[in-house]
């Protein structure tokens, strides 16, 4: 079962690549030109794999603010040591839930001020009352269009649950300082690891029919009991006791190890068949749903480069 997980994880860098991604890579290109600061939206839950490559050096010379949005989604402790992270980096970041509102109105304080300088400047040589043009850019899922439609405080970008509904260009009014071009979430073809692919795919950026539903639930499982293990147990009422008994039967592989505490949440969930077997399929989706929803618990993904700690 994990060598050909592994193998469909290889072939991913193949096969997902959607044909309109490029072209959508071209016109941000050109897009740039026309704005003076960058939104980069991040999921907080995976902060280095939502991030694309290509906006780095597409945006190289613009003045940037990221937001880690979801950020209710995410695990708080985390959430702090980003932004130190990007703090560090001399990078303005806000926390943001676009759900709530949460983070919104100090991400419109963060854009204003990071522009103060430069409209001044401006003011001086007599352009008054010029817009600070600002551009959002962000994976698809990454909650961009619900970002969108709350620091607007209307209903003005296409809201859905599939990669990439955000269609076309448009401006956008936020206040009498601020004007917004929206673009459609954009990947890159190929990804920098098997990792990243694999945290695209439990946050619901990769399509599911890139990866079978049952091979990403093992993987998002054997990180739980990896880094979450106290949440685990309290969503699905299995003990601590009963997943190192598991872990620790040398009889078999740790990969079959972890698919028996696969089968155990499934039964704890009714997940049954004819003939009392376990309903993979389905409980594959009952866990991914459940992580993307935050009904586990607030998890985060990944850590700042250089700490090792969950």
């Amino acid at each position: 079962m994990q060598k050909e997980n592994e193998q469909n994880l290889r072939n991913m860098n193949i096969n997902w690549y959607p044909g309109h991604m490029a072209k959508t890579k071209r016109q941000i290109i050109e897009d740039v030109k026309l704005v003076d600061i960058i939104i980069e939206l991040l999921d907080a839950r995976i902060p280095i794999s939502s991030q694309n490559p290509d906006i780095a050096q597409i945006t190289k010379n613009k003045k940037k603010i990221v937001v880690l949005n979801k950020c209710d989604l995410a695990d708080e402790r985390q959430n702090k040591k980003w932004i130190q992270y990007f703090h560090n980096k001399h990078i303005p970041a806000v926390l943001t839930d676009s759900n709530s509102g949460k983070g919104i109105e100090e991400c419109v304080r963060r854009i204003e001020k990071i522009m103060d300088e430069e409209l001044k400047n401006q003011a001086e040589k007599g352009r008054i009352g010029r817009k600070i043009k600002a551009m959002v850019l962000g994976i698809p899922n990454v909650g961009k269009s619900s970002f969108i439609n709350r620091i607007s405080k209307k209903t003005s970008a296409g809201v859905g649950n599939k990669p990439g509904v955000t269609k076309q260009k448009q401006w956008i009014r936020i206040n009498e300082k601020i004007e917004l071009l929206d673009t459609p979430g954009v990947l890159w073809p190929k990804f920098e690891s098997e990792e990243v692919a694999l945290h695209l795919a439990f946050t619901g950026t990769i399509k599911e029919d890139i990866l079978q539903r049952t091979e990403i639930a093992y993987y998002l499982l054997k990180f739980l009991i990896e880094n979450y293990e106290n949440l685990l147990c309290e969503r699905y009422k299995i003990t601590e006791e009963y997943i190192h008994e598991q872990l620790e039967n040398e009889e078999r592989p740790e990969n079959e190890n972890i698919y028996e505490i696969f089968l155990e949440i499934g039964r704890k969930r009714g997940c049954i068949i004819s003939g009392g077997n376990i309903d993979e399929e389905k409980t594959a989706r009952m866990l991914l749903d459940e992580f993307k929803n935050g009904k586990i618990g607030k998890i985060t993904l990944e850590c700042p480069i250089g700490d090792v700690s969950f």
